[in-house]
């Protein structure tokens, strides 16, 4: 009896704990209305709305370049020698003199002991400008020894190693751009004048020849200098900053900014999947997918999904048409 008694006890408790717990989950579903905030009776939650920055795309051009560095050299460079072995025993010129074609350089003296000779004349075999002078007074030499090294002219150059991976973009004739912390803020203009036909096994690099133009003489031989070869442009292309662009799961894309459709008062951002082209220094080529003078985020993309709400905060001037 006493276990009949226990067990219909029980029973009635089970009964009450199911019947408290319909009561309490009828409370919650039906209590939306009661913990709505003021001011939002329906409970309704709001569209978040993200701070971004944006700016147009433009039609412009860019370039791409190999930045190198190197050293100005003479364009043409003559070694003087003499005609016979002996001692130096006078020297006509110094470095830095202008000289003429066949003016004196050097006097060597081939007499021996007890044998006189007429002195020897070294002289310039072209016109230009003494750029070293191994040559002193008192030495002796043979006719292999060079006097004096003569520049011809004003022309320089540029010498420059280009790694073996680059060797398929350089061409001849292409312009290049140098600048020299010499003259800092100044560019001075060139062009590939000749290409090395071998590569050099050890460094793996191959040596490029720039000419250089030099307007009012201001570059010197020695100066060391950096340039930018450009190897390829492209004319009335889109583009736009880098890092306005998104890349997830193997897709490239933008958001650009238009008004909200349900709601003219915001501005939601439209994804848009965009091919990139040439990438340089920031700036990015679009080849498909966007329009020039289109606007696009350019800061605060990282959260964004298409058709969110945005408050543009800034609008960064556009890119240059030219790069």
């Amino acid at each position: 009896m006493k276990q009949i008694r226990i067990q219909q006890v029980l029973m009635a408790g089970f009964g009450v704990f199911l019947l408290l717990g319909a009561l309490t989950g009828c409370d919650k579903s039906g209590g939306t209305k009661e913990n709505a905030a003021p001011g939002n009776p329906a409970g309704i939650t709001e569209s978040p709305v993200f701070a971004v920055n944006t700016t147009a795309a433009v039609k412009g051009q860019i370039r791409d370049y190999l930045a190198l560095s190197g050293d100005i050299i003479a364009g043409t460079t003559v070694d003087t020698f003499s005609d016979v072995a002996g001692k130096i025993t006078r020297i006509y010129v110094s470095v830095g003199q202008r000289v003429s074609r066949n003016q004196a350089i050097a006097e060597v003296d081939p007499s021996r002991p007890g044998m006189e000779y007429l002195p020897g004349v070294a002289r310039a075999p072209i016109a230009g400008t003494i750029v070293a002078l191994p040559a002193q007074v008192g030495m002796t030499i043979s006719q292999s020894v060079p006097l004096a090294r003569i520049a011809g002219g004003n022309a320089l150059e540029l010498r420059v190693y280009v790694a073996e991976r680059f060797i398929s973009k350089i061409a001849l004739r292409q312009p290049c751009e140098i600048t020299l912390d010499a003259y800092p803020g100044e560019v001075f203009r060139g062009s590939v004048a000749e290409i090395s036909p071998v590569v050099d096994p050890a460094s793996r690099t191959m040596e490029v020849r720039i000419n250089v133009e030099n307007p009012g003489s201001r570059l010197k031989s020695g100066m060391f200098a950096k340039v930018k070869i450009v190897t390829e442009r492209k004319n009335n292309i889109v583009k736009l900053p880098a890092s306005a662009m998104v890349q997830r799961f193997g897709e490239t894309y933008v958001f650009t900014v238009e008004t909200d459709p349900q709601d003219p008062a915001f501005r939601i951002a439209r994804r848009k999947t965009v091919v990139p082209g040439l990438l340089v220094d920031g700036v990015a080529e679009i080849q498909e997918g966007l329009a020039a003078d289109e606007e696009v985020v350019i800061r605060g993309q990282t959260l964004l999904e298409d058709g969110a709400r945005i408050n543009v905060i800034d609008r960064v001037a556009p890119l240059s048409d030219t790069n």
